[in-house]
């Protein structure tokens, strides 16, 4: 057992029985927002995956040049 757990414990142990109730709850309180953290870290990820798109791309000049020619269309090289 570490020892901010032992200190937890000491101070729960000597803590009036009528105020644990809001140890408690304050607990619970904690649990659920690093759980919900958590799961929403794990959903977006999740989101991102299903975006991202894989690479087709074999001839990269070939593509950079497609890219170049659309965006500024046909220019002359020397």
């Amino acid at each position: 057992m570490t020892a901010i757990r032992q200190e937890a414990i000491q101070l729960l142990e000597e803590m009036p029985e009528d105020r644990l109730r809001y140890i408690v709850q304050i607990i619970r309180g904690v649990n659920g927002l690093y759980h919900d953290n958590q799961s929403e870290k794990k959903e977006a990820f999740k989101k991102l995956e299903q975006l991202r798109k894989k690479g087709t791309v074999t001839d990269y000049d070939a593509e950079l040049a497609s890219y170049r020619e659309d965006k500024y269309g046909a220019q002359d090289s020397d």
